[in-house]
Formats: C-alpha cells, sequence, structure tokens
C-alpha cells in the first residue's frame, strides 16, 4: 500500500460459497487516524455492471422481462436511435449485458461534488452537462464485442421505464434487499453525511474531490455502485451458489446462462470468465477515477474474492492481491508467467522486426475480447539492442515485449487477466509469416508484411 500510495484497502474472501473472512487496511484518508474496516463504504466502479446484470435476470425469473426481445418493447422514454448500417435496430438484453450490442462509449468521467451532473437522457444524448459522446450504435447489434458502459446506460433506462422508478429503489428492491446489503447502494451523488467512506486519493496517494471527498457517478448502472468488502462478498457468494443450484437468489438455468460466454463476447451476462474445470471462474474490475475494485468467483469449488481500495494506483495493487489470493487457491487458473533472457541482438530473432496486419479472415467468435482490448490494424515490432518492443499506430509508447520462450512474447504492461501475449510462427523455409495475439480464449492472427518497412524512429 505505501508503495503504491493506496491508503485504504478492504478485502473478502469467500470459501464453498460462504464469506468467511473480511479485512480492512488503512486509513479513510491520507493523514487520517481513521481505519479502514469490513464496513467501510468504496466505489465499485464497474462491478456496477454486474450487479445491474443481476436486477435484470433477477426480473426475467420473476417473469418481467426476456433476455431476447428487442428493448425498444420495452423503452418509453428513450429509443435506439437508427443509424445508416442500422436502420432496424434490434438491440437484445443479452447483447446489451454481453457489450455485444454495438454501443459505443466505454466509460464515462466521474464529476466532482461542484460539477452539475447529467439527467439519464442527457446521458444517453451526450448532452451537456454529459462529458461524453452520445450512446449510439457503432456496429451491427450482436456480431462484435465492444465494451460499452453506453449500453449498459440503456439497460438503466429499461429498467426505470418498466418499473417507473428510479433505480437507486429498483436495485434495493430486487438485490441489496434479499441480500441484506443494508451499507450498499446507488444513490447518487452518496451524501456527504454519509459515515465511514473511504475517500478518493490521487496516484501520489493525495486526497481529491474536496470537500466531500469523493466524486459522484450519475451513471448509476454502470459504475454507480457504493459497497463494502462483506456485502459485496455476499452477493458474490449468492452468485456462485445459484450456479451450483445452492440459491434461490437465481434459477440454476439463469445462473448458468450468465456464466455462460455469449459469442463472440468473452463475457456472460455481466461477468468476465476464464479457466475451466475446478479453475472455472467469473470476475469483473471496477476502475472509476480514483477507486479500483475487484470480484472473483471460482464456479466449482465456491472460493472467491473481493479487492477494495481508494486510490488511483489500486489497479496495480489490486492485481498483486488478486495474483496472490488466486495463487493461495491454487487451482491454476492465469497461472504464473516464467520468463526467460534472450539475446535479442542473435540473427535468429533479426527478422521479427517488422509489421504485421491483421488477417480479418479470422472470425470475430475466435477474435472475442481482442476486437476491443487489442483493436489495430497493424503493429510494428522492433528488435533495438537486447529489447524487444510492439508498437501500435497513433499510441505515443512502445510495449515491451519479455520472452517466454523463442517464439512466445508477454506484455508486462497488459492490464488484461490474463496478459496478452504473442507467438511468432516461421514456416518450413524458416521465414517469419506471422505473429498470433492471445488473451484467455481469444486469438487474432496478424501476418508479416515483408512489403512494409517500419517507421523511422
Amino acid at each position: 500500500m505505501a508503495y503504491y500510495h493506496v491508503p485504504g484497502v478492504a478485502v473478502a474472501v469467500i470459501r464453498d460459497g460462504r464469506v468467511v473472512q473480511t479485512a480492512g487496511y488503512g486509513v479513510l484518508a491520507e493523514g487520517s487516524s481513521q481505519k479502514v474496516n469490513a464496513d467501510t463504504l468504496f466505489s465499485v466502479g464497474s462491478v456496477s455492471k454486474v450487479a445491474t446484470a443481476s436486477i435484470i435476470l433477477r426480473m426475467v425469473a420473476a417473469g418481467k422481462l426476456n433476455l431476447d426481445s428487442n428493448v425498444d418493447r420495452y423503452l418509453t422514454s428513450w429509443h435506439v436511435p437508427p443509424t445508416r448500417d442500422v436502420p432496424d435496430p434490434d438491440v437484445t438484453l443479452r447483447m446489451l449485458m454481453s457489450h455485444t450490442s454495438g454501443f459505443n462509449v466505454g466509460g464515462f468521467p466521474d464529476f466532482m461534488p461542484d460539477e452539475h451532473v447529467p439527467t439519464l437522457i442527457e446521458t444517453l444524448d451526450g448532452k451537456p452537462p454529459a462529458k461524453h459522446h452520445a450512446v449510439r450504435l457503432t456496429s451491427v447489434p450482436g456480431t462484435r464485442y465492444s465494451y460499452s458502459g453506453g449500453g449498459i446506460m440503456v439497460e438503466q433506462q429499461l429498467l426505470e421505464d418498466v418499473t417507473k422508478t428510479n433505480f437507486a429503489d429498483i436495485a434495493k428492491t430486487w438485490l441489496l434487499d434479499p441480500l441484506h446489503m443494508n451499507r450498499s447502494t446507488f444513490v447518487s451523488p452518496l451524501p456527504a453525511s454519509t459515515i465511514n467512506v473511504a475517500k478518493a486519493h490521487d496516484n501520489d496517494g493525495h486526497l481529491v474531490a474536496l470537500p466531500r471527498g469523493w466524486q459522484t457517478f450519475p451513471e448509476q448502472a454502470a459504475s454507480g455502485l457504493w459497497s463494502n468488502a462483506p456485502e459485496l462478498g455476499s452477493w458474490v457468494a449468492a452468485l456462485i451458489e445459484s450456479y451450483r443450484g445452492q440459491s434461490n437468489f437465481l434459477p440454476r438455468g439463469l445462473a448458468t446462462q450468465m456464466m455462460t460466454p455469449v459469442s463472440p463476447s468473452p463475457q456472460g451476462l455481466g461477468p468476465e470468465l476464464l479457466g475451466s474445470g475446478d479453475a472455472r471462474v467469473f470476475f469483473h474490475s471496477g476502475s472509476n477515477d480514483n477507486y479500483r475494485a475487484w470480484i472473483e468467483g471460482y464456479l466449482q469449488s465456491g472460493d472467491g474474492f473481493v479487492i477494495l481500495t481508494n486510490s488511483s494506483n489500486g489497479s496495480l495493487l489490486r492485481l498483486e492481491i488478486r495474483h496472490a489470493l488466486s495463487d493461495m487457491i491454487g487451482r491454476g487458473v492465469d497461472p504464473v508467467l516464467r520468463t526467460v533472457t534472450l539475446d535479442a541482438k542473435d540473427p535468429a530473432y533479426a527478422d521479427y522486426k517488422g509489421t504485421y496486419r491483421l488477417d480479418n479472415s479470422v472470425p470475430m467468435n475466435i477474435r472475442g475480447r481482442l476486437a476491443d482490448d487489442f483493436d489495430t490494424d497493424t503493429f510494428e515490432v522492433d528488435i533495438s539492442g537486447s529489447k524487444a518492443s510492439l508498437r501500435v499506430p497513433g499510441e505515443d509508447h512502445a510495449h515491451p515485449l519479455m520472452a517466454l520462450s523463442p517464439t512466445q512474447f508477454v506484455d508486462p504492461d497488459s492490464d488484461t487477466v490474463p496478459l496478452t501475449q504473442f507467438e511468432f510462427h516461421r514456416d518450413a523455409h524458416g521465414k517469419v509469416q506471422a505473429v498470433s495475439v492471445t488473451s484467455g480464449n481469444s486469438l487474432a492472427y496478424y501476418r508479416h508484411d515483408l512489403s512494409a518497412r517500419p517507421s523511422a524512429r
């Protein structure tokens, strides 16, 4: 925590579908004597999206919603605008929840205590005081994975139109009260009078968003949940137990659908998914400006954990805590990668250098999350001195490549779980033909363009 300038952390550990341990570390605010404890509230960012998915699935179970109906059947205050490429939009809740809807706007800027915040309609239409583009279709629904907080806000509008009430109350009725999450809330903004709240801090561990000490997150369904470690842990446990057929929070069939990828997405109905057998997990990160969160659940064993932090650097710390807990569980998901030392001056690696172009014949079902996380038509590989690196057009920095074998490399700065890996392929004549890029079960294929020359440095 000191190394990353993270003043406060809270953790919950789940075993066999039950929260068995919670702990708080550090302080609520820089220079404060008030300690973080298990009851401390944190902003959980995009973990909210999975919570919203839980609400929708409970309403599906109650017969109030259908996952595969056109959402315009339910929307009354706003409708999906047609585009030139999609003149008759047919967007479903299954698409919205799995980020295959075709909507844009990945995330949203936070709002300081003195700033005006947009209404839900202003958020969807990108009108001031909203700080982002309008939420619109940029691809044909169901054909591509593109992480979209904008799509989640369409879910919020649908829920408010169907129930004719505000989202915070919807969440209380369908999620928070049934799980006795009494401190958790989607109320926005969180009132300044709220006690035991972890304050927001920047990369250096200094307070921001004063005088209140935290921002407003008007995009409630996408990023507006405030919760603590035990209550968030009880919800993760309820999802695990629903999948195992041992909870009535969700019917087992719907829980199974929630935990099944919706092609071409790596995500199910809300969570991301990884691994197989005993190492099959669901997870999701949360990243508002100055809060970083993580949830993860092992569907077969019932293990899991929750990590909450209150600093921009929390993304680095939460990953270390996540890896430590995953290694402790010891089921082999996202194992440690062991790098090897290679002499980049060796002629055997010199011809890795050059331009690589995307092979669009690889189906989106195979490309999966890389259509969003590594969305580039070309990249360049450079071998310079004893170092290998990769540069994507338009980015102002190169990505270091560390060797796992003479042909396999990893980007250690990748923020995906698991890390993005690159494998060079030689043909029977010894020529470098291509690079395959993998992240989990997603794969993209880039062919070596021998006619292109790397741009001048």
